[in-house]
């Protein structure tokens, strides 16, 4: 899960900052018709549970009581929203990792995973990522799991979920537990600007291999970046399911989408226009780097192949908003 700022009791509300929002027609999605609707609906209701407000509770009311034929269930209750004018969206990809870890630390195995100290509260600062690396948590019952360098640390953190995989076949499902208080600073352009790396090899694979090559040299590049994420166990939550996104709610590989809540209702089904790819996905995530109207990650599964394909994706379209009718006019009108 990329973040777990918005208190899952709200799990979507109006947006609360005033953006442009142009009411469209169902036609005017590009490739609506194609889509499969079914799929699309059984991931949106099964945010349901975590909807508040009137408008919402009453379309989820009928879509799990009625057995709608799901592209008329979406064009009976909802009107697309294109919320923040003409621009073009930026997509981008994100996964759920799997990475080799210990129990125990050994050697070779010598990074912590932490889980957050009792008591921090959102947005409250504590230790720096130079701080933890320190040894600011150590001995206080914290850690999660030990991985082999701070490259895979660094990148469960950026994906904000993950499974860590041990030599005993067990698998510890983690999910995003808090967040230092600091804000995010770009490792990669810091690369750049210490010449460690050409502008165009600023990648998320040179970054890991680098700093897998030169494990002081990469740590202390990586403490650039002062931000510092915390996990928490996911029990009870089967291995077929993918990670717990913001609204609480198993993510569904192409059919969840990061949004930045500000804008984009959390639970809210988004038309998705990408490329050769045309399809219904429901917002149920977010992430520190996804912010504005026009702004989206896709969640694209787990593991190697799942990686792959998520790190190829930085393209623009356009991203639509379907809002209950009701919601949907207001927010058309500002009122």
């Amino acid at each position: 899960m990329r973040a777990l700022a918005v208190s899952l009791c709200l799990a979507v509300a109006t947006p609360g900052i005033a953006a442009e929002a142009e009411l469209l027609t169902f036609d005017a999605l590009d490739g609506w018709h194609e889509d499969d609707h079914a799929a699309a609906l059984e991931v949106f209701v099964r945010s349901c549970p975590r909807l508040r407000g009137d408008e919402w509770l009453a379309v989820c009311t009928f879509a799990e009581q009625a057995d709608p034929d799901p592209r008329a269930f979406f064009e009976r209750f909802f009107r697309p929203v294109l919320i923040g004018g003409r621009e073009a969206t930026l997509f981008t990809g994100y996964f759920e990792p799997e990475l080799r870890a210990a129990h125990e630390r050994a050697p070779g195995y010598d990074i912590p995973v932490h889980r957050a100290p009792p008591g921090l509260r959102p947005g409250q600062r504590t230790h720096t990522r130079a701080e933890i690396d320190a040894g600011a948590l150590r001995g206080r019952g914290l850690t999660l799991g030990w991985l082999r360098n701070a490259a895979d640390l660094y990148y469960l953190q950026m994906q904000g979920s993950g499974r860590l995989v041990f030599d005993d076949g067990s698998v510890t499902r983690l999910g995003w537990g808090g967040q230092n208080g600091h804000p995010r600073r770009s490792v990669s352009a810091e690369a750049v600007r210490r010449g460690i790396l050409a502008p165009h090899e600023a990648s998320a694979r040179s970054m890991r291999a680098y700093v897998a090559n030169h494990p002081d040299e990469g740590r202390a590049l990586l403490q650039h970046d002062p931000s510092y994420v915390f996990f928490r166990e996911i029990e009870q939550h089967p291995a077929r399911l993918g990670p717990l996104g913001a609204v609480d709610v198993p993510l569904t590989p192409l059919r969840s989408l990061a949004v930045d809540p500000s804008h984009t209702p959390l639970g809210a089904p988004v038309w998705v226009e990408r490329g050769a790819m045309r399809r219904l996905m429901v917002a149920q995530d977010t992430g520190g780097a996804i912010r504005g109207p026009q702004r989206a990650d896709i969640f694209f599964g787990t593991g190697l192949g799942a990686e792959q394909a998520a790190r190829r994706i930085r393209d623009t379209g356009r991203m639509v908003v379907l809002m209950p009718v009701e919601l949907a006019f207001a927010r058309h009108t500002g009122f």
